[in-house]
């Protein structure tokens, strides 16, 4: 029974999403610090880098109310399709004028509004912040209400989800941060092992029609 249990929780998934311009900047290390967390603790990821790329925003036409996807054909509909796979999703993001960068806010919006007739009911979620200063809690608070909307958990850490650097690597001298990262990763982990043994357990919380 033990081992049917780990073997099933090692099938599990995470996307991480860097919502940076930048590669391999300071929102990558924190996320990397996140990413090699939940490997260590038996989470499979995929990581996702989407800040450099050229995504519309949403243009409001609704076709995704009939369709179940957007009618921009590009990679908002690829992430709608691994999320149907995923446990968790982690989005990162730099911290603009004291909110997520707006590539990564484009593809969010049209992500998440195109998957309002999709279940995503107790899939976790957990938002990253990287910050030169200040603005980082308002930008995860952004990025949050995207779970909150859709039935996701958000998973805590012991403190918020931040860290502070500026020039490349920079952020790694935030010991504090890293070290939430990290526990970012193990209560993720915790959460996405115990969602799993309470759904076999008990089904999935009843959804009330709107």
């Amino acid at each position: 029974e033990e081992t049917g249990i780990i073997t099933e929780l090692i099938s599990m998934k995470v996307i991480i999403l860097n919502g940076s311009p930048k590669a391999k900047g300071n929102t990558a290390t924190a996320l990397h610090e996140v990413e090699q967390t939940l490997q260590q603790q038996g989470i499979e990821t995929e990581w996702i880098h989407v800040g450099h790329l050229n995504i519309h925003g949403c243009i409001a036409c609704n076709k995704c109310w009939h369709t179940g996807i957007c009618a921009f054909q590009d990679i908002v509909n690829e992430l709608s399709e691994k999320m149907r796979h995923a446990d968790g999703l982690v989005i990162g993001s730099p911290v603009y004028f004291a909110s997520a960068n707006g590539t990564l806010l484009s593809l969010l919006d049209r992500l998440f509004y195109s998957n309002l007739h999709a279940d995503w009911t107790m899939k976790v979620g957990a938002s990253v912040s990287i910050a030169r200063r200040g603005g980082a809690t308002a930008t995860m608070d952004v990025l949050n209400k995207y779970f909150l909307k859709t039935n996701m958990p958000v998973v805590p850490s012991q403190y918020w989800s931040i860290a502070h650097g500026t020039m490349p690597g920079e952020v790694t001298q935030d010991e504090e941060g890293m070290q939430t990262m990290r526990q970012l990763g193990l209560n993720m982990a915790f959460l996405i092992k115990s969602i799993n043994l309470g759904m076999k357990e008990f089904g999935s919380p009843k959804i009330q029609e709107k």
